[in-house]
């Protein structure tokens, strides 16, 4: 009895404290609302389908509430009879289901029809692929995204003729995919991946960043993914961006590192047939140039996807030497290094960075070896 009295003490004081913070709570989302401008200060857990639990509306009420107030209430229904409280009860419920806040596949659906609604102006379209690129971040809200027709609606605005559209749409599509088989497969069968491999030509930074974003986590840990990738020649995309040196350096380091993991996800699957990917020239020798550069964190991608493309047994090591030149750009890296460590900032880094290299430096000397020996 007395926590009924009390719940009905809180759920008052909610009441007063919607009566004076709001008009209504919308179970929709209008024109120019916010969620976060409706009269309560939400956490983010609060918005995903209203409050988790009784005891989480009342810790809430707890917080928001005066103490005299909640005395003077509770004075109050403690002199209530049964039958008033039940009636109070019944109040209460009304008002829980008028404060109750739509669930991720509402906000979902509204957001993937402000998106189709080509008559809505272009700030309404951002901000629903602003709110669908939280939403998504759940796992299950990704593959629910789907039922509710919004990956179809997303490709559509990989073709918008606003660039920031296309890359709010590349961007959702690849948090949507990334570590979700579900979605991958989902994606990749409406044909998803050349759309996003043809947006790495943008003029637009951005844009360019999101398409590779979305294709790297398209296809990793993604077998068919991967082979539709090579498929539409995924080797020249790499090898143009890391040939580019006007690019954005950060287009060369996620280059390396999209690399790096598609050829260890090929050591871990050694039994399959070899991949050509891995034996272009051009792309082999894009990666060794990638070397020459002043940034330790892309000489740390560049060693990594070196390295992981050496341990295959396909690894092309004469091309390595003759072509890329790997020796020698592996030996002006050493004198770089020796630099780079004099610097009280940059010592650690550079030191581990030669750990690395020598490392590096051992496989394909250790690859070179076996090749030689095999040609006598």
């Amino acid at each position: 009895m007395r926590r009924l009295i009390f719940i009905a003490v809180l759920f008052v004081v909610i009441a007063e404290i919607a009566n004076t913070q709001l008009v209504e709570v919308p179970v929709a989302k209008e024109e120019g609302d916010e969620l976060g401008d409706m009269g309560f200060n939400f956490k983010e857990e609060e918005i995903d389908g209203g409050f988790s639990s009784l005891d989480g509306m009342l810790q809430w009420a707890i917080g928001h509430s005066d103490p005299g107030v909640l005395k003077e209430r509770s004075e109050v229904f403690q002199r209530m009879s049964p039958e008033e409280l039940k009636e109070r009860q019944t109040e209460i419920k009304e008002l829980v289901e008028k404060l109750k806040m739509p669930s991720d596949a509402q906000l979902m659906q509204i957001a993937v029809n402000d998106l189709d609604n080509s008559s809505l102006p272009l700030e309404h379209h951002q901000r629903a692929l602003e709110e669908l690129l939280v939403l998504v971040e759940h796992i299950d809200n990704a593959i629910d995204l789907h039922k509710l027709g919004g990956f179809s609606v997303l490709l559509r605005k990989l073709d918008h003729f606003e660039p920031q559209i296309r890359t709010a749409a590349a961007w959702v599509l690849g948090k949507a995919s990334q570590n979700n088989p579900v979605v991958q497969k989902q994606v990749l069968e409406l044909g998803a991946l050349p759309m996003l491999m043809k947006m790495m030509k943008s003029h637009s930074t951005e844009e360019a960043l999101k398409a590779l974003f979305a294709v790297s986590a398209l296809i990793r840990n993604n077998l068919i993914g991967q082979d539709m990738f090579y498929q539409e020649a995924g080797h020249t995309m790499l090898q143009e961006v890391l040939s580019n040196s006007k690019l954005d350096i950060r287009l060369h380091k996620k280059s390396l590192f999209l690399i790096a993991d598609l050829a260890d996800g090929q050591l871990e699957n050694e039994n399959t047939a070899a991949v050509p990917f891995f034996s272009n020239r051009l792309l082999l020798k894009a990666v060794v140039d990638s070397m020459a550069s002043s940034d330790l964190d892309l000489l740390e991608k560049a060693l990594y996807a070196i390295k992981n493309i050496l341990l295959l047994r396909s690894a092309e090591v004469q091309v390595f030497k003759d072509f890329c030149k790997l020796n020698e750009a592996l030996e002006r890296m050493r004198q770089q290094l020796q630099q780079f460590m004099v610097e009280d900032d940059l010592r650690e880094y550079a030191t581990d960075l030669e750990g690395l290299r020598r490392e590096v430096e051992l496989t394909f000397l250790q690859k070179l070896d076996k090749v030689t020996q095999a040609a006598r």
